[in-house]
C-alpha cells in the first residue's frame, strides 16, 4: 500500500475555494475506503481574499476543511502580496515537508505557492494548467505562464490547454483531466435552488435581469474605463445585479459617483447565492474567467467584458461573446445574448469527475 501521500494545498481566492472543495471532497471519499493509500491534505489559506463575503462564507457553504495554516497577507501591490505569500508558504513547506504542493488557477497565491515549493525542490501540481489569454498585460497571464513553467504535474481543463503547453515545449507531466469547477457546479446547483433566497430578497423572482461582475485590473485600474463600463451597464433595459468586489468598490469610489439607472449594487455573495443568481438571470456579463464557465454549465449565455478570454472554447461554441468595454459592442452583445440558444449537452471541460481523476493522478505520480 505504501506510505500516505502528504500534500500541501495553497488557496487564497474565492475561485480557488470552489475548486479546492471538489478535490478535498474527492480526497475524503478516497480516504474513506479501507486499505487504500491515504492522502493527508494540509490546507494553507494565504488570505489574498480576506473579506468575510469573499472567504469565510465559501468555507462554510462548500464544507472545506479548516485550513491548518493562515498567512493573512491581505491586499497590497502585486509584488508585495506575492512576496509575502512566498515567504509564508516557504515557512510552511519547511515545517510540513509535503510530498507535493498543489496550486490552483492564476492568482498571486498560485504563483507564490508554486515558486516557494519549486525553490525547495518540492514538486508542484498545477490544477487549471495551460490556459492562455495571450495578453501579458494581465497579471493573471504572467502567473499562469510562470506557474506552468515550474510545475511537475500539469492538470489541464481542455485539449486547447494541452496544446498551449505543447507549443511552449511543455509535454512532460501534462494531463487533460477536465475542469474541476464543473464538479462543484453539479454538486451545488441543486443545493443552491433549495437554500438560496437571494433572488427573492432582491424582488426579482418574476423579473428578467442580468447578472454582472467586474474585478479584473484591466477594467478597475483605469477610472475612465470603469466609469464608462458602469454607465453602460446602468443603461441596459433590465435590472443589472452587480455584486461589487471590494477592489472594484474602492476603485469606483476613487473614480467618481456610481451611476444609477438599471444597476442594483449588492455586497459580494456566497457560492450558493451566486449560482442562484446565475440560474435566475437572462444572461451573465462578466470579466471573470470562472463565471464564463458557470454561465455555460447553468445554461446562460455570457458576454465577456474583455478583449480576449482564456476560455476560447466557449466563444467557438457560440455561447460566449467578447464585447470589451465599448458601449456599442456591449449593447450589441446584450441583444445577441437575448436570442442565444444554449446547447442541451455540456460537452466542454469534462464530465464532472475531474476531482476523482486528480486524486488518481496524485496517487500514481507520487
Amino acid at each position: 500500500m505504501g506510505t500516505d501521500l502528504r500534500m500541501l494545498t495553497v488557496i487564497g481566492a474565492r475561485p480557488q475555494f470552489v475548486k479546492a472543495a471538489a478535490v478535498s471532497r474527492a480526497i475524503a471519499a478516497h480516504n474513506a475506503n479501507a486499505g487504500v493509500r491515504h492522502i493527508d491534505e494540509c490546507l494553507l489559506h494565504t488570505g489574498q481574499h480576506y473579506d468575510a463575503n469573499m472567504s469565510a462564507v465559501f468555507f462554510q457553504e462548500l464544507g472545506i476543511p479548516e485550513p491548518r495554516h493562515h498567512l493573512n497577507v491581505g491586499s497590497g501591490s502585486h509584488a508585495g502580496q506575492t512576496g509575502d505569500i512566498l515567504v509564508g508558504v516557504e515557512r510552511v513547506v519547511q515545517a510540513e515537508r509535503p510530498d507535493c504542493v498543489l496550486v490552483y488557477g492564476d492568482t498571486n497565491s498560485t504563483l507564490a505557492g508554486a515558486m516557494a515549493a519549486a525553490k525547495l525542490s518540492v514538486p508542484v501540481v498545477h490544477v487549471e494548467a495551460g490556459l492562455r489569454s495571450f495578453n501579458r498585460a494581465m497579471p493573471e497571464e504572467i502567473n499562469r505562464i510562470l506557474a506552468d513553467a515550474i510545475s511537475d504535474l500539469l492538470l489541464c481543463p481542455s485539449r486547447t490547454a494541452v496544446g498551449h503547453l505543447a507549443r511552449e515545449g511543455i509535454m512532460r507531466g501534462v494531463h487533460e483531466v477536465g475542469d474541476v469547477m464543473y464538479d462543484s457546479v453539479l454538486h451545488h446547483a441543486t443545493l443552491a435552488s433549495e437554500r438560496s433566497t437571494i433572488v427573492e430578497q432582491l424582488g426579482l423572482s418574476n423579473t428578467p435581469y442580468v447578472l454582472a461582475t467586474l474585478h479584473r485590473a484591466e477594467n478597475t485600474d483605469r477610472p475612465d474605463r470603469l466609469l464608462a463600463l458602469l454607465a453602460t451597464l446602468s443603461d441596459l433595459p433590465v435590472p443589472v445585479v452587480l455584486p461589487l468586489h471590494p477592489r472594484t468598490r474602492a476603485a469606483q469610489q476613487k473614480a467618481g459617483d456610481m451611476p444609477g439607472g438599471s444597476l442594483r449594487i449588492i455586497e459580494p455573495v456566497g457560492y450558493l447565492d451566486m449560482l442562484a443568481l446565475i440560474c435566475g438571470s437572462q444572461m451573465v456579463l462578466t470579466d471573470s474567467g470562472g463565471m464564463q464557465k458557470e454561465a455555460y454549465w447553468l445554461d446562460r449565455p455570457c458576454v465577456t467584458l474583455r478583449e480576449e478570454t482564456e476560455w476560447v472554447e466557449l466563444v467557438e461554441a457560440g455561447v460566449n461573446r467578447l464585447a470589451g468595454t465599448d458601449r456599442g459592442r456591449v449593447m450589441g452583445a446584450f441583444d445577441w445574448a437575448l436570442g442565444c440558444r444554449m446547447p442541451p449537452e455540456k460537452l466542454l471541460y469534462g464530465d464532472g469527475q475531474t476531482a476523482r481523476r486528480i486524486v488518481e493522478l496524485l496517487l500514481s505520480h507520487y
